[in-house]
């Protein structure tokens, strides 16, 4: 697969999670919302669109907005674990270090110029 392709499948890939995370938006605002969990998800789903604009277009500052989203996703699901008690802690954990990994590893390639 060359690299303009997978620069694709990565933007939009982005552009679904960006969904997936605008679709909890409806449910967080019914009934008493938590406004960090709400900033949370609000967040995730502005930087996986930004991102995903960023990938499309080649931009350059595509891989900062790419680990401000690893950072947001480990985040939020850290404030759930921790400071809600919403998810245990151990998976909580884990996809917070997967989340980190992962964004960092894409935020490499798509950062990495052809030469």
């Amino acid at each position: 697969m060359n690299r303009s392709t997978t620069l694709l499948v990565i933007a939009v890939g982005l552009a679904v999670y960006g969904l997936y995370s605008a679709s909890y938006v409806p449910g967080l605002l019914v009934g008493t919302p938590v406004p960090i969990l709400l900033v949370g998800v609000v967040l995730q789903a502005i930087f996986a669109f930004a991102a995903a604009f960023g990938v499309w277009r080649d931009r350059s500052w595509a891989a900062g907005v790419l680990v401000l989203l690893g950072v947001t996703i480990a985040a939020t699901w850290l404030v759930e674990a921790f400071v809600f008690g919403l998810v245990a802690y151990l998976p909580a954990l884990a996809v917070a270090t997967l989340a980190v990994i992962v964004t960092l590893g894409i935020a490499t390639y798509v950062g990495s110029r052809r030469g």
